[in-house]
């Protein structure tokens, strides 16, 4: 596989790289890239034939969907680049951005029609292009009801300021009820989802993958490296410093369990079978994972990304997925023991029958 290998997603005509060049770190901030270095990163990523670049309205306060244009019209690349931004959280509240305008102004966020119009205007003109190819809702607001989301975005692929649109950290039934609308009337539906998916952190597997496979939408991961803790480097012994994952930011210091830890001793002895980084073999285990279409990759330096890029290339063997399948399997929950063997054999009289898909 290379980043040329490129594959629809979801049910969809938008083709894209299997592996995503995630801008959060362009821009300023505690974790930021200079415009020199996020050049250099945008430009390694095009050099490897990456076509798919995410970004948001909140990523450095909006730095990030300017250098991103920036780069896009310096070269020439707008109509071979699949762009994709987000809306939804509020600049004047996020985590992820310093405080800039809002002024507590509830309409400066979430996924009502008013802020969808407001916030892809002002994206548009930063990110100096007439059209976004991927439109995301970044986080759903628990508020707007599903039906004018749809509406919305819908009546925006027909004015043609979108191509498609996509939702990012929702509940499933979210996602699935969008999916339905959609089908039923006849008009644009999402076509992808954005969840945190890793290793460590697989309970997505249970509502969401189901939801996306039957809503026609291709899964893409985010913090696939859990947030630096499957690159090996930071040791069971002394947790001390431990950059993204301390602190105030959407990781925490959850990832530091005993299960996450022998995770990363499998991840690793099947590192060093296939002569890699752990990173490089925690990125192929999520590209090759079902309903998995492209996977976001993030990095602060150019050397980072080609590391991350050199996974696409990588094949893991059907023994080294089922050991870091096998050490990494979620707690079963009411929803994922609806679907074990021993329910379906009572259903099927004594027969495991495999559903669609599996």
């Amino acid at each position: 596989m290379s980043l040329t290998d490129f594959r629809a997603l979801g049910r969809s005509g938008l083709v894209v790289s299997p592996l995503c060049l995630g801008t959060m770190t362009f821009g300023p901030g505690e974790w930021g890239a200079d415009e020199a270095a996020s050049r250099e990163i945008f430009s390694a990523y095009r050099d490897a034939g990456g076509n798919f670049v995410d970004t948001s309205d909140i990523y450095s306060g909006g730095a990030s969907e300017e250098l991103v244009g920036k780069f896009i019209r310096e070269t020439g690349s707008r109509d071979e680049i699949v762009l994709g931004t987000k809306f939804g959280f509020n600049a004047s509240s996020s985590p992820l951005t310093s405080s800039q305008g809002g002024g507590g102004n509830p309409h400066a966020g979430g996924a009502g029609s008013k802020n969808i119009h407001r916030a892809l205007d002002a994206s548009l003109k930063r990110l100096e292009t007439d059209y976004i190819d991927l439109y995301w809702m970044h986080i759903w607001d628990g508020v707007t009801p599903v039906e004018e989301i749809v509406q919305t975005l819908g009546d925006l692929v027909r004015a043609g300021k979108i191509r498609h649109y996509a939702f990012s950290d929702m509940p499933a039934w979210v996602a699935m009820k969008a999916a339905t609308i959609a089908s039923e009337r006849r008009v644009p539906g999402p076509i992808a989802m954005q969840v945190e998916y890793s290793l460590v952190m697989r309970e997505v597997e249970a509502e969401h993958f189901p939801v996306a496979r039957e809503g026609g939408m291709g899964v893409m991961p985010w913090s696939p490296l859990a947030g630096g803790f499957l690159t090996g480097k930071y040791k069971r012994e002394d947790t001390s410093d431990t950059g993204r994952l301390s602190g105030a930011n959407p990781f925490g210091d959850s990832k530091f369990t005993d299960r996450n830890w022998a995770i990363l001793d499998t991840l690793r002895e099947v590192a060093d079978e296939l002569g890699c980084e752990p990173a490089q073999a925690a990125l192929a285990w999520a590209m090759s994972r079902p309903g998995v279409a492209s996977t976001i990759i993030g990095a602060r330096t150019a050397k980072q990304l080609k590391g991350n890029i050199a996974a696409a290339s990588l094949r893991l063997t059907e023994d080294q997925k089922e050991r870091l399948d096998k050490v990494s399997a979620p707690t079963p929950g009411f929803t994922s023991s609806l679907g074990s063997p021993a329910i379906r054999e009572m259903l099927f009289g004594g027969h495991d029958v495999t559903g669609w898909g599996e």
